[in-house]
């Protein structure tokens, strides 16, 4: 069995992103940390869009630089994590350093937990020695992993442009 892992998206896990971003769409779920794959029908805008974000030369005005990660198990793209390497004040007030999405069918796997675990030695890289984190409060699955990874509470804001109070946790480095 091949291990899991975290990667960099490329054009060979186009198809396995198409078909996450189907999933979620049917389900109805949220596409955190997947950049913009919400709006991006095609794959290959979205491959750009990830490049062009995580390139300090092309970073969208207003957003801050940010990479995407695909956790890939067996050739399939169960997971998608974004880590931003700086904190604008939205971020800052509102959401963090770090966003992601567990595919449907691999819920409740450990894919949440393993995946941030996995990015911690990434953010220790670009020299952060904390990192802000947040969930909606009825998310106990987005609790358990933050908590399982070493995330402390510090408070609930409410976010008012889409309406939703968010819990903000810590993680030392």
């Amino acid at each position: 069995m091949a291990p899991r892992m975290l990667v960099l998206p490329s054009e060979d896990y186009l198809e396995e992103v198409r078909r996450y971003r189907e999933e979620f769409l049917a389900a109805g779920s949220s596409m955190d940390g997947t950049g913009a794959l919400r709006r991006c029908e095609d794959p290959r805008e979205w491959l750009s869009a990830v490049r062009a974000g995580d390139d300090p030369d092309r970073v969208p005005e207003g957003k801050v630089r940010a990479t995407v990660f695909l956790c890939v198990e067996e050739g399939r793209v169960l997971g998608m994590i974004q880590l931003r390497h700086t904190l604008n004040e939205y971020l800052r007030r509102y959401s963090g350093h770090i966003g992601y999405s567990v595919r449907p069918f691999a819920r409740r796997q450990g894919v949440a937990k393993w995946m941030l675990a996995a990015i911690l030695p990434h953010c220790r890289g670009l020299g952060l020695d904390r990192v802000m984190i947040a969930c909606e409060p009825w998310n106990e699955g987005s609790r358990r992993t933050i908590l399982a990874n070493g995330g402390v509470y510090e408070k609930t804001v409410h976010e008012p442009e889409r309406g939703i109070d968010l819990e903000q946790y810590w993680i030392t480095l």
